[in-house]
């Protein structure tokens, strides 16, 4: 394989890099032998996640050699063992300074992506390079779990309480087996993704789930969907340390988004109402228990015990929070115009601490809260809906978050959550799935429409000031789409003193990108609100689908806005004949909902381009679903894609509104007004 060699250190890459190839590894190394953060835009195609890997694990592997070099200097006294290569020649990935003392302080490698199924073309592509770092993947009970008793559970919250159960009481024999195997020269050295975590862990018996958890403490590189990182709670879940490594960020055009969704949250009065008949619950088996006991006693018999180690009263003051947090939201008064209330940040503050939840009480709160579940989740006959309690345990972990330095009030945490983010109060939307919810809202003491309290980021800022606040030594965020650059860099809200925007390794000649205004009978192609469910927009796009399918050759992609589009599309043209002119051309696969299915699909698709007998496929998908990402629709089975419209968010959405507004005042207060507005 050639080597080559980049700001003084040697990358083995699997073939001659192209330019910008090269260009691109040396901006990685750049970011860490400084220690600063980058931003770097390459094209789909350009071999990014390669570059990515062979840069990163390279100088890793030099910052080693330095600490070899520093220790076989001190044992030589200045004396050089190999006159024709220098001691100061082995290892320059990082300054003096810089150097730890001990191998096992050299920088981890998180490298994140948005799903595991791009984290698996990750990991293949690392099975192509000649480097054998340990690694490891960490996944969900769901993804990972490999007990039956608990794979059978239906909700994901049961399964990790159930779970958590049979670590405690050492009844999972698979959990038992972990730590005899971790230490199995084919389950440390191996590179596995998630499914062969998986079929290693049936193999050998035990849980892949803990197993990744035992291998990420000796692994080099851990590999991650990027909301473990992003979102505090799953960070304290995973037990993640970031102090000193390296965080990558992959197809980071997500992470705006996704850093905003993982520190919000909507509170309706479902959520309060499943919490509390939760409680009730709680509350009845409790005082079965204690009246149990008091016959018990007066007999002298041995005293009965629920599980729970929780008074009645705590329970029941629980409860009354509940009821306080209820009641505050509802005394908030709407506008008559029905459009809701929109407030500062902090005002949560003030809003809990009408129910008694502040800084100083959330720790208590969220042990009960966790005794609680733990012990609803170890009483399956006891048919509750916990959505509820764990949403309230969320909610308490994101609002109370960032905990005010010692000896001070709340103030910073204040000023943070006030240039973050609002708080808005509706009256709720009735969104919530009515079937779940008659009982509940019959049983609970909310029985008039309720106000749902939502508490939304409007920056990704705030969750990259917290990796920051974790000391990582340089984070870097990579993708094929980040432009512009100056935009994204001012919303992270954190310094990016290394950026690339790279070109392709593709000559323009070799691509054709257009936009198609009318169909073949000249009808506009437009797929507004207005005009995408009529007979003559449908009509033309299907004579515009059927006569591409006959030009572009092998796989076909064909991106719809929604699913109630593509639906629709799809039915008009099975009624009038166009779905058999299509399909004359090239046989339709069709993006499924289901996400179980997607895969049985997906490769039926593939098996068909393949097919010397076919003339290819079309695969119809839609915008931010399943196969809009995340998949390798390399060469054949990719050749074309067409894209029937885009999904516009609501313009009278009060988040879309708050969310413009927050940017307008951005650029009044001079932060960005010349990259956004220029």
């Amino acid at each position: 394989m050639p080597k080559i060699k980049l700001s003084g250190i040697t990358v083995d890459f699997p073939f001659q890099p192209y330019e910008c190839q090269e260009a691109y590894m040396s901006k990685v190394i750049e970011c860490l032998q400084k220690k600063v953060n980058g931003i770097l835009e390459s094209p789909t195609g350009t071999g990014k996640t390669l570059c990515l890997l062979c840069s990163t694990l390279a100088w890793r592997e030099h910052f080693k050699d330095a600490i070899s070099a520093r220790k076989i200097s001190q044992r030589m006294n200045g004396v050089e063992l190999f006159p024709e290569r220098p001691m100061s020649s082995w290892g320059n990935a990082a300054t003096d300074s810089d150097i730890p003392t001990y191998y096992t302080d050299v920088p981890k490698i998180i490298y994140a992506s948005r799903t595991h199924s791009q984290l698996t073309q990750v990991i293949n592509e690392l099975k192509n390079t000649v480097y054998r770092p340990k690694i490891c993947v960490l996944g969900s009970r769901e993804q990972l779990c490999i007990n039956p008793e608990v794979k059978q559970q239906e909700s994901n919250h049961m399964q990790i309480y159930m779970c958590r159960t049979k670590v405690m009481t050492r009844t999972c024999h698979f959990y038992n087996n972990v730590e005899e195997k971790s230490t199995e020269k084919e389950l440390v050295e191996s590179i596995m993704d998630i499914e062969d975590l998986v079929k290693n862990g049936n193999k050998h018996r035990a849980c892949p789930y803990y197993l990744s958890r035992s291998l990420k403490q000796q692994a080099d590189i851990i590999f991650m969907p990027y909301n473990y990182l992003l979102d505090s709670k799953s960070r304290r879940a995973h037990n993640l340390d970031l102090k000193g490594t390296v965080v990558i960020l992959d197809e980071a055009h997500n992470v705006e988004k996704l850093c905003e969704e993982s520190s919000s949250f909507d509170l309706t009065p479902y959520d309060l109402a499943s919490a509390m008949d939760a409680l009730n619950v709680v509350l009845e088996e409790q005082a079965k228990v204690v009246q149990q006991n008091e016959i018990n006693a007066e007999f002298n018999m041995e005293l009965a015990s629920s599980g729970l180690n929780m008074e009645l009263e705590d329970i029941a003051k629980i409860k009354q929070i509940l009821l306080q947090l209820e009641s505050a939201i509802d005394a908030v008064e709407l506008p008559p115009n029905g459009n809701g209330v929109t407030k500062e940040g902090s005002y949560i503050f003030d809003l809990f601490a009408k129910a008694q939840i502040t800084f100083q009480t959330k720790s208590s709160l969220l042990e009960s809260l966790e005794q609680i579940l733990q012990f609803l989740s170890g009483h399956t006959r006891i048919f509750m809906n916990t959505s509820g309690l764990h949403k309230l345990l969320d909610i308490i972990q994101t609002v109370f978050n960032i905990d005010p330095p010692e000896g001070t009030t709340a103030f910073v945490p204040r000023q943070l959550v006030s240039r973050y983010y609002k708080v808005h109060i509706h009256l709720d939307n009735g969104n919530q799935k009515k079937k779940q919810r008659t009982d509940l809202w019959n049983s609970s003491s909310t029985k008039k429409q309720g106000k749902t309290l939502s508490y939304w980021c409007f920056s990704p800022g705030y969750s990259m000031h917290e990796l920051v606040r974790q000391g990582v030594r340089t984070i870097i965020l990579t993708s094929g789409t980040l432009s512009p650059l100056s935009s994204f860099t001012m919303e992270m809200q954190i310094p990016f003193p290394v950026c690339l925007e790279n070109p392709h390794v593709i000559d323009k000649h070799q691509l054709w990108v257009g936009i198609l205004p009318k169909g073949p009978d000249g009808t506009e192609l437009t797929s507004n609100y207005e005009k995408r469910f009529s007979e003559d927009y449908l009509s033309s796009l299907g004579k515009t689908v059927g006569n591409l399918v006959r030009v572009v050759p092998h796989g076909l992609l064909v991106f719809f806005p929604s699913y109630p589009v593509m639906d629709k599309s799809l039915e008009y043209w099975r009624e009038r004949d166009f779905a058999k002119r299509i399909e004359e051309a090239k046989p339709m696969f069709v993006e499924p909902r289901n996400k179980g299915s997607f895969s049985e699909v997906i490769d039926a698709y593939y098996d068909k381009v393949a097919s010397p007998k076919s003339n290819g496929a079309a695969f119809l998908a839609v915008c931010r679903g399943k196969a809009s990402e995340g998949l390798d629709f390399a060469d054949i089975n990719g050749r074309g894609v067409i894209i029937t419209g885009l999904p516009f968010p609501p313009c009278k959405d009060p988040r879309i509104i708050l969310k413009m507004q927050f940017l307008d005042e951005m650029r009044r207060s001079g932060a960005g007004a010349q990259v956004m507005w220029g």
